[in-house]
C-alpha cells in the first residue's frame, strides 16, 4: 500500500515499530551531518559541481553508517546525575547513590583498608577486568574485579614506587627500590631490568610493546618487552622527575618537571618534540584527554589548567591543587589531593569544566592516585590507608567493542588476541604529535631540495635521452636533415627550459640577497639593532 505524500512522490506505509526506527535513525544521521548541504545550484564550474556532489553523497552516507552503528551496535547509553529544582549535584554523597543504585553496581563502592602497607597505587587492564594494586611498603596485588577475587597477592619485602600492568592480565611490572621486576600473575618473577635504575613511575604502550620508564636521575627508558631490546635511553637534562603519563592517541610520552615545563619524548629522538611552560612551579600531575586533544596539568602554585595540544594554548584555568589526575573514558575529569577527591565534567560539550562531584574520605587518609576503571561508572582511589572504589554516574563507556576490550573474554579469546596485537605491533618510529601524517607524502625541506649540480646532471640526463629518441619518418620532402636537426634542438630546448628559469630564480635570489647586505651597512657594535626584513 502506498500513500501520496506532500511533494507528490508516493511513499510507502510502514508500521508503528518500524515507523519509530526510521524516524530515530534520521535524528541520528542529522547529528553526524556536517552542516547544510551545499547548494550545487549556484555552481558553474561542471567538474567542480560533480565533484562536491559526489562528496556530498559521501557525507550522507557516512553519516547514515555511523547512525546505524550507534543504532544497533551501541544499545546503552551513557547518563549523568541530574539534579533536582535547586539541589546541587556535587553535593549528592556516596551514599545517596549507594541507596539509588542495583545491587549489581552497589556492590563496586568499598574501601580496603590496610594501613600498614599503603600508600597504594593502582593501575586497571584496558579492560577494566583486573585492577594491580601496588603498597609502597613491598605489598603487590592482582584483583578480578567481576567477583573481588584475589588472584595473587606477594609480598617483595622493600619499597614499591609503582605498577602497570604490561599488554594483559598475565604480566605486570613493578618499580621496586633499585631495579624494574616483571611479575606473572602467579607472583613468579620473570625479568630484573637493572638497566632502568631506581625507577619513580611506569607507562606501557600496549600498540607498540614498549615499557617506558622515568628515573630518579631523570633518564627515560624504552624497552621492548617482546624482544627485551633497549630502544631507547634520553638524558631529558631536567633533574628529578616523578610526574609521568602516556598520550594513548598517539603514544607520545609526557613528563613534568620542577622547573614548570612539560616535555614531550619518543623513543627515536634524543631531544624533546615539546618543551612548554605550564606552571609557574613544579608540576604536580597531569593527565591526557582519551581523544588526544586535552591535556590537564596541575602545578603547585594550586593552579588546573585545561591545555589544547593542537594549538598548545590554554583552554581553561581552574583554581585548586592536585596530587594527581585522571580522565575517564567519557571525558570527566578526577582530581585528588590530601583526603579529599573531585570530579570536574564538561557536560556541555564546550570544553568547559565545573564541578560534578566530590568525595571527602575519612581524615588522615592521604590521597595518592585516581584512576578511573575502563567501561564502568567506577573511580579507583589509592591512598595512604589502603585503596577505595566509589561511584561516579557517566565516567564509563557504557558499549565495549569486544575487538578491542572484552571484559569478559575467555583464555582462548585472550590467546588469539595476543598473537593478533603482536603481529600488529607498530614500530618505535611510528609515535609522533600527529599520528594522522603517516601514510601522506611528506613534503621535502630546504636540505632535501636538488643541489645546483644534481640539477645539471639531470638536465644533461635529459637531453642525452632527447638526443637518442629515433623520429619517425615522414613523407618527401618533411624528412630533410635540417627540418630533423631543428626538431632535436626544438626538444632539447623545451627540456631544458624548467632547469634554467629555476637557475634563473636563484640568481635572482642571491642578487637581492647581497643588495640588502650592502645596504645595511652598520658598525658591527650596532648590527644586531639592524632590522631583519622579510624575503
Amino acid at each position: 500500500m502506498v500513500v501520496q505524500q506532500e511533494n507528490g512522490t508516493p511513499g510507502q506505509i510502514l508500521p508503528p515499530v518500524e515507523k519509530e526506527i526510521s524516524d530515530e535513525l534520521d535524528m541520528k544521521v542529522k547529528k553526524y551531518l556536517r552542516g547544510e548541504v551545499t547548494n550545487l545550484g549556484d555552481v558553474k564550474d561542471k567538474k567542480l559541481k560533480g565533484e562536491l556532489g559526489v562528496r556530498e553523497e559521501f557525507y550522507g552516507k557516512s553519516a547514515q553508517a555511523a547512525a546505524k552503528a550507534e543504532k544497533w551496535l551501541m544499545p546503552s547509553e551513557g547518563g549523568y546525575l541530574e539534579a533536582e529544582h535547586m539541589e546541587k549535584v556535587w553535593r549528592i554523597k556516596q551514599e545517596d547513590i549507594a541507596h539509588a543504585v542495583d545491587i549489581s553496581s552497589s556492590r563496586k563502592q568499598y574501601d580496603i583498608v590496610l594501613p600498614e602497607l599503603g600508600p597504594y597505587t593502582l593501575d586497571f587492564t584496558s579492560s577494566g577486568r583486573y585492577m594491580a594494586a601496588s603498597g609502597r611498603k613491598g605489598h603487590l596485588a592482582v584483583v578480578d574485579m567481576n567477583n573481588m577475587h584475589l588472584v595473587r597477592e606477594l609480598q617483595v619485602r622493600e619499597t614499591v614506587r609503582d605498577v602497570v600492568f604490561l599488554h594483559n592480565e598475565l604480566f605486570f611490572a613493578a618499580a621496586q627500590k633499585k631495579y624494574v621486576y616483571i611479575y606473572n600473575r602467579d607472583g613468579i618473577e620473570l625479568h630484573c631490568l637493572k638497566e632502568h635504575g631506581a625507577v619513580l613511575k611506569l607507562q606501557f604502550l600496549k600498540n607498540h610493546f614498549l615499557l617506558a620508564s622515568i628515573n630518579k636521575f631523570g633518564q627515560l627508558h624504552y624497552q621492548d618487552v617482546t624482544m627485551g631490546e633497549m630502544i631507547g635511553n634520553i638524558r631529558t637534562g631536567l633533574g628529578r622527575c616523578d610526574v609521568m603519563k602516556m598520550n594513548s592517541f598517539n603514544g607520545v610520552v609526557a613528563l613534568g618537571h620542577s622547573s614548570g615545563t612539560v616535555t614531550m619524548w619518543k623513543p627515536t629522538t634524543s631531544a624533546p618534540l615539546v618543551k612548554m611552560l605550564c606552571h609557574h612551579g613544579p608540576v604536580s600531575a597531569m593527565a591526557f584527554h582519551p581523544n588526544g586533544h586535552l591535556m590537564a596539568t596541575s602545578g603547585r602554585e594550586r593552579k588546573i589548567k585545561i591545555w589544547d595540544l593542537r594549538k598548545f594554548g590554554v583552554v581553561q584555568t581552574l583554581p585548586g591543587h592536585a596530587k594527581t589526575l585522571d580522565f575517564s573514558q567519557r571525558g570527566l575529569l578526577a582530581a585528588g589531593t590530601g583526603s579529599f577527591a573531585q570530579i570536574l565534567g564538561d557536560l556541555s560539550g564546550s570544553q568547559n569544566y565545573s564541578r560534578y562531584m566530590t568525595h571527602s574520605m575519612a581524615k588522615g587518609y592521604q590521597v595518592q592516585k585516581v584512576l578511573f576503571r575502563p567501561y564502568e561508572d567506577v573511580l579507583g582511589i589509592g591512598h595512604s590507608m589502603g585503596w577505595s572504589s566509589i561511584l561516579i554516574p557517566g565516567s564509563g563507556e557504557p558499549n565495549f567493542d569486544t575487538w578491542l576490550a572484552n571484559p569478559y573474554e575467555t583464555s582462548k579469546q585472550r590467546r588469539e588476541k595476543e598473537v593478533h596485537s603482536l603481529l600488529d605491533k607498530l614500530p618505535p618510529e611510528t609515535i609522533m604529535l600527529d599520528p594522522s601524517t603517516i601514510g601522506t607524502v611528506r613534503t621535502p625541506t630546504k636540505k632535501e631540495k636538488p643541489t645546483k649540480q644534481e640539477r645539471q646532471s639531470e638536465m644533461e640526463a635529459a637531453v642525452d635521452a632527447v638526443k637518442g629518441t629515433t623520429l619517425k619518418k615522414k613523407t618527401k620532402g618533411r624528412n630533410k636533415p635540417s627540418k630533423r636537426a631543428k626538431k632535436k634542438q626544438e626538444g632539447i630546448a623545451i627540456i631544458k627550459r624548467p632547469f634554467l628559469e629555476q637557475n634563473k630564480k636563484e640568481e635572482e635570489m642571491a642578487k637581492k640577497k647581497q643588495k640588502l647586505s650592502q645596504e645595511v651597512e652598520l658598525p658591527a657594535a650596532l648590527q644586531r639593532f639592524a632590522r631583519k626584513k622579510a624575503m
